[in-house]
């Protein structure tokens, strides 16, 4: 435990010289994060704050146009793309600028290859590392662990993603919502999109049915959010209960990315630490598995990061041993484990022998186990 507070007093320290990062959330295109980001910008600026805009894409609507007039915009940089000229924010133009308060708009946003970073919010990072508070946007549907989520649910793969940790450790988050209706509204009045574009919108991503799922992703989320800060006040200096969360990682999982993104969510939830641990057997040496399988053992590791995770790779054939030894050690509380591919055979069975998810559940003590159906 003296551990645990010493950490914390640590991320204190490193908190207390780190720019603020305020979030406006909305769920879709067209509800007004931009203006909202705006608006308070130039208010900002009129109380004597030194403001200025890092990028603001404004998608040619005029409303927001105008509000970019009362605000300063460093100057990007262009870059040839494929042939043609993009603009992209100039980050070392920002930290040399080094305002008080940098709007930096589209915080999923995929930089242009060639710049130092690969996404836009490993841009915004390193203005909060150099202590320049930021205020951003974006739309719920780019959170990484939400991405099967949203693609069953409005049938869209989303592109752009960013990892959960980004949003939870944002020190404020703004929604900013409307009415499925009146956003639609918005969008037939040409307040989103051009007008060549607005009927392929409307009967695609702006489908009713679509706008209101998202919109409840987006308020459930924002609830999550308020429930876990709350919940990490009131805990911060009690002692750790045995309560993270571990998933199970194979070589071969044919839904590895699925149990991920649920393990993550399971964790924000629970507001707790998660781990991703992988057991490597005798059989599973790099020397032995094709490259194939190499290759998705390593994509896997890598989302796991991505999405938070602290991820471990362990030796033994005894798998099972091995992942109670570290829920063990690491005080986990839940086990998330995938179905496996193939059940244990008959003979095999009636021999005594069970799948690794059994033995999880026979094994452990005061664990809880949970096999998510990662199919649908």
């Amino acid at each position: 435990m003296n551990s645990r507070r010493a950490d914390n007093f640590l991320k204190l320290i490193r908190r207390s010289k780190r720019g603020k990062l305020k979030i406006y959330l909305g769920y879709a295109a067209g509800v007004g994060k931009t203006c909202q980001m705006l608006r308070e910008g130039i208010r900002l600026k009129e109380e004597g704050i030194d403001v200025a805009a890092g990028i603001v894409e404004t998608h040619g609507r005029r409303e927001t146009e105008e509000l970019t007039k009362g605000i300063e915009i460093i100057p990007g940089k262009k870059i040839s793309y494929k042939g043609i000229e993009i603009e992209e924010m100039d980050l070392d133009a920002v930290l040399k600028r080094r305002p008080e308060i940098v709007l930096i708009d589209e915080l999923a946003h995929t930089n242009i290859p060639g710049g130092k970073n690969r996404k836009r919010y490993e841009d915004v990072e390193d203005i909060l590392d150099a202590g320049i508070h930021v205020i951003t946007t974006l739309n719920l549907q780019h959170l990484e662990s939400l991405y099967e989520i949203v693609e069953r649910a409005t049938g869209i793969k989303v592109r752009e993603r960013i990892p959960d940790r980004v949003v939870a450790e944002a020190d404020q988050i703004i929604n900013v919502d409307i009415t499925a209706e009146d956003l639609r509204t918005r969008l037939r009045d040409g307040k989103i999109y051009p007008g060549e574009r607005i009927n392929t919108a409307l009967e695609c991503f702006f489908r009713q049915s679509n706008l209101e799922q998202l919109r409840e992703l987006t308020l459930r989320e924002l609830a999550a959010q308020i429930d876990s800060r709350r919940r990490d006040s009131v805990s911060e200096n009690t002692a750790e209960s045995p309560d993270q969360v571990m998933v199970c990682l194979s070589s071969r999982g044919p839904n590895s990315e699925k149990l991920l993104r649920y393990a993550s969510r399971l964790a924000g939830r629970l507001n707790r630490n998660w781990y991703a641990v992988y057991v490597q057997t005798s059989k599973e040496k790099p020397e032995k598995i094709d490259a194939s399988t190499h290759r998705i053992l390593s994509d896997t590791l890598t989302l796991a990061n991505r999405l938070g995770a602290q991820v471990f790779t362990y030796k033994g054939d005894d798998i099972v041993k091995a992942l109670l030894q570290f829920a063990s050690e690491y005080r986990v509380g839940h086990i998330v484990i995938g179905t496996p591919g193939k059940s244990v055979p008959f003979l095999r069975r009636l021999a005594g022998e069970k799948s690794i998810a059994e033995r999880l559940m026979l094994e452990s003590r005061n664990i809880t186990v949970v096999v998510p159906d990662t199919k649908a």
